[in-house]
């Protein structure tokens, strides 16, 4: 367990973000395609199980940081198991023939695999609450650059692995980085007490300032949450550029990378909020730029990757350095708080699932077929034109809401 005057490791943090986000989102990408390729389990099955799974795993998220605060003096033996349960759980979805009917199988070892996911990265930020105090002064900035420049990282890292290893070798692979990750924060878990400070979620939620924190990442959110899911949809009918959605997305997210850590320098000399204003801005600006492209537009289309990348690269540092900030006031625990800004954040793609692509298919848009004029403007206004209006929002918000100037160890 780690002492109260023991610095945590940096690197640490970098290794289990990047081990982490190489179970998010790439998971999503690779795993149905993988089942109905070697398996041949049916596209429409995969989906519906993906919809309840989301909806499970979004509803577990505040259950989840409940019981990473009440097991705080055991944060340290929980994450061994929950570890051991991820590994288990991708080294059974990729590397073992399935035991039972691919599709049981495969919700099984997904259900696993979000569950430690939710679990581990809930009680990773959790810790980082009390571990930014201390780094010393700017801890909670410091703290973010190597949290979440590592995830970004292991987001595109992640996107590439399994078709240089192979599903099976990259299922290993993971494996043991997760090993390597636990091990370089065996000493980080906790501080030998019970949670007796801060535990349930009222400390949070009476909160003005946590409360409007966690709204203010609900809109900012939601403009990934939208582009995300329209994304493919944007290439394919607006750009009319097939193939090109892998490099797109690995600029994009590439440049998130290399992003945030320049985002918390600055934030660190000029402060947060103007900081998360001006990222604000550049993402508004790019968003609302792709209003006007049209088929071919590649190059222009790879610039405005490069602009909004860099500019999600200051809501994965900046934001939940902000509401770390603001917890280790509130709720020290940490678990609690940032069990319902997981449940915040994966809600906004719920939401965007639920609403957006319903609306497309009643336009008559499908995959692989050529849109009509009609279908291609409400793609590009839905794509390029209400991210726009949700980061406004966001913006209107955080203009009202106290962030701590450079995030100092006393915040």
């Amino acid at each position: 367990m780690t002492s109260p005057s023991q610095s945590p490791s940096l690197p640490g943090y970098a290794v289990l973000a990047a081990t982490l986000a190489a179970a998010g989102l790439p998971i999503y990408i690779h795993a149905p395609k993988f089942y109905v390729d070697t398996y041949g389990v049916g596209l429409t099955s995969l989906a519906g199980v993906l919809f309840v799974l989301r909806l499970f795993d979004v509803v577990q998220d505040p259950a989840l940081g409940w019981l990473s605060s009440r097991l705080r003096g055991r944060r340290g033996i929980a994450v061994l198991i929950g570890g051991g349960l991820l590994a288990g759980s991708m080294v059974g979805l990729f590397a073992i023939t399935p035991p039972v009917a691919p599709l049981a199988w495969f919700t099984l070892t997904m259900i696993g695999l979000f569950s430690a996911f939710s679990f581990l990265s809930i009680s990773m930020y959790a810790e980082g609450v009390g571990a930014a105090g201390r780094i010393g002064q700017g801890g909670h900035l410091k703290l973010a650059s190597w949290r979440e420049t590592g995830a970004l990282i292991g987001v595109c890292v992640a996107s590439l692995a399994p078709f240089v290893l192979g599903f099976a070798g990259f299922a290993l692979a993971f494996a043991v980085l997760v090993a390597l990750a636990l091990w370089l924060m065996r000493r980080d878990w906790g501080d030998g007490q019970a949670d007796t400070v801060g535990s349930g979620f009222g400390p949070v939620l009476r909160d003005g300032v946590a409360r409007r924190l966690l709204l203010i990442a609900l809109l900012n959110a939601a403009p990934v949450a939208v582009t995300s899911t329209l994304f493919l949809f944007y290439v394919e009918s607006v750009l009319q550029a097939p193939n090109w959605e892998g490099p797109f997305l690995i600029l994009f997210f590439a440049m998130a990378a290399l992003a945030a850590p320049v985002w918390t320098r600055l934030a660190g000399r000029f402060g947060s909020r103007p900081m998360l204003f001006l990222a604000m801005t550049l993402a508004i600006v790019g968003s609302g730029a792709a209003l006007w492209l049209g088929p071919g537009d590649i190059a222009a289309f790879a610039v405005l990757c490069v602009a909004t990348g860099f500019a999600l690269g200051a809501d994965f540092a900046l934001l939940p350095a902000a509401f770390a900030a603001r917890l280790a006031r509130i709720a020290p625990d940490g678990g609690t708080g940032f069990g319902l800004w997981a449940f915040v954040s994966k809600a906004t793609l719920a939401l965007a699932a639920v609403t957006l692509l319903p609306a497309l298919d009643a336009t008559g848009l499908r995959a692989g077929e050529t849109a009509t004029d009609d279908v291609v403007r409400l793609l590009t206004y839905l794509y390029a034109g209400l991210p726009c209006v949700l980061k406004l929002g966001a913006m209107a918000l955080l203009t009202v809401t106290p962030l701590p100037g450079r995030l100092r160890k006393d915040t």
